[in-house]
């Protein structure tokens, strides 16, 4: 496919007029990732999980990890305690896809809140039952640092689908106002493009390849980490393609 448009660096969203009806928001930005690589990967600014942990301020962040995407799989937490332990947490919990109330109350508390990759419906359907899903969004507004890996960052945006069904579209958190596919660069992005399509004129979608991330800043300014990120507009009555570009020389 050919690409039409190139931009380096962050690059501005137009901010949905929904968001003159929402509370003042004192939210930090959203980290969307690939996948857990960039959890561990550095630069000549130094780890980026210094850079999430800078988003919530002095002191030690208090950490939680939410697993229900993949069925609350023990192993993908280990990798997040490894991602956060330079970080020395102040406390840091994986919240599982039925939590109890103590738990929930930990959530309430975080500074920052891991989303799991897995299969994005399962995972969308248990933080609905939980109350989970009410929960992250207010704790968002209120200045929490969310990283949504693969899974996670499809649900951070405004629509998810069943795995191998991009026909089966249902609306998620929609804190991202775009879609979003993660590691999908060898399909062409096939999937993310339909659901762009389907959603008709005005549509965007953002495609974050293996290795990589975006992140969105409180200003609906768009910044790709490590990897070009692929973005797919439906203007007029046609899909546009574009690359987001991360600064010169970040990309290894």
């Amino acid at each position: 496919m050919s690409q039409d448009r190139i931009y380096t660096g962050a690059i501005p969203f137009v901010a949905d007029p929904r968001q003159a009806e929402e509370p003042p928001s004192q939210a930090a930005p959203l980290f969307l990732l690939a996948d857990s690589q960039l959890l561990f990967w550095a630069d000549e600014d130094g780890p980026f999980i210094d850079r999430i942990a800078a988003c919530t301020g002095p002191g030690a962040p208090r950490a939680a990890y939410l697993g229900a995407s993949n069925g609350d799989n023990p192993d993908f937490y280990s990798i997040f305690l490894a991602a956060v332990q330079p970080l020395g947490p102040a406390e840091c919990r994986m919240i599982p896809a039925e939590p109890a109330e103590s738990e929930l109350a930990y959530l309430e508390s975080a500074d920052i809140i891991l989303l799991a990759g897995g299969d994005v419906e399962r995972g969308w359907h248990a933080f609905q039952a939980s109350g989970v899903r009410d929960l992250i969004e207010r704790r968002y507004h209120a200045g929490a640092v969310l990283i949504g890996i693969s899974a996670g960052a499809v649900q951070l945006g405004n629509v998810g689908w069943a795995e191998a069904d991009p026909d089966a579209a249902f609306p998620t958190w929609g804190l991202a106002r775009f879609v979003v596919d993660a590691h999908a660069e060898d399909e062409g992005w096939a999937a993310l493009r339909a659901v762009v399509r389907a959603r008709g004129p005005g549509a965007r979608g953002i495609g974050i390849p293996l290795g990589g991330g975006v992140i969105l800043h409180p200003d609906h300014t768009l910044q790709a980490v490590r990897r070009a990120a692929y973005e797919v507009s439906f203007v007029g009555d046609a899909l546009v393609d574009a690359l987001i570009l991360p600064p010169e020389g970040a990309e290894r």
